[in-house]
């Protein structure tokens, strides 16, 4: 895989709090990023990469949510947003980024909001490019709270994505509440798809509305050429998955790194 090194002298902006939110004290561990392209197999182009927390010596983004409590849980999300955006502006970042947050870290979205628009105008990063995902394994009680938050962000001119599509929180009755930019489809519908009947029904169901509502679909998790050409057949384009690349630690996989297995040549 041909990478980019990191420069060694990348500064990063401080996670600093913001009034009327909790106070950003420093956190006690340190954590880097893994970034995974999302692939458009329409022009097999690099869509925007998913920035994927790790731990600071390559540990899984468990090992670094295991430290991540209530009292450092929003630090830890303002700190993950600034770091995201100045790592992968320092890798030479030519795509879309898509940065993970925390709903239930975020108090007043028009002020918690403030580190990232510091940290986009610093590292000149359009906002437009900036895909605000709300993370999955992250539970939120209040759906017309999170469709709150997501409406806000797409004011300030972020895209704004539901993963996990499909599955718990991020179902049907928050889609009749907000209409994201880009739905993820929930890895359980993807698996095999291609060979179950049930699985290909939901997921052309989901396709149906999301054409109607004029929202984006990424289909996320694709592992088989045959999980990939059902997507396909039905006109998604943009995937993620270990059929294409692996997560890159401190790294930006590029076009040249994704294998294009089962994707038509570019036009």
């Amino acid at each position: 895989m041909t990478t980019t090194p990191l420069p060694q002298d990348a500064a990063l902006p401080p996670a600093t709090g913001c009034v009327g939110c909790m106070n950003a004290a420093p956190l006690p561990f340190d954590f880097d990023f893994a970034y995974q392209p999302i692939v458009d197999l329409a022009t097999r182009q690099v869509w925007a990469q998913e920035a994927l927390v790790r731990g600071s010596a390559g540990q899984g983004a468990g090992w670094v949510l295991g430290q991540v409590t209530h009292d450092n849980r929003y630090s830890f999300d303002q700190a993950c947003r600034v770091k995201a955006i100045a790592t992968a502006s320092g890798l030479g970042l030519a795509a879309r980024l898509s940065i993970n947050f925390l709903p239930n870290a975020v108090y007043r979205p028009e002020v918690c909001i403030r580190t990232t628009l510091q940290a986009a105008r610093q590292h000149g990063l359009a906002l437009e490019r900036i895909v605000f995902e709300v993370t999955e394994g992250e539970r939120v009680e209040d759906g017309p709270w999170l469709a709150t938050i997501l409406r806000e962000y797409q004011r300030f001119g972020f895209l704004t994505a539901i993963d996990d599509f499909g599955a718990g929180y991020a179902g049907l009755a928050l889609l009749a509440d907000f209409q994201p930019d880009i739905v993820k489809l929930d890895m359980a519908l993807v698996r095999a798809v291609d060979t179950s009947r049930a699985r290909q029904a939901i997921a052309r169901g989901l396709l149906r509305i999301c054409q109607e509502l004029d929202i984006q679909v990424i289909a996320e998790g694709i592992e088989t050429a045959g999980e990939c050409d059902f997507f396909l057949h039905e006109g998604v384009t943009l995937m993620q998955g270990y059929l294409f690349a692996r997560p890159a630690f401190r790294a930006l996989p590029g076009a040249q790194d994704v294998a294009w297995r089962g994707a038509p040549p570019a036009a």
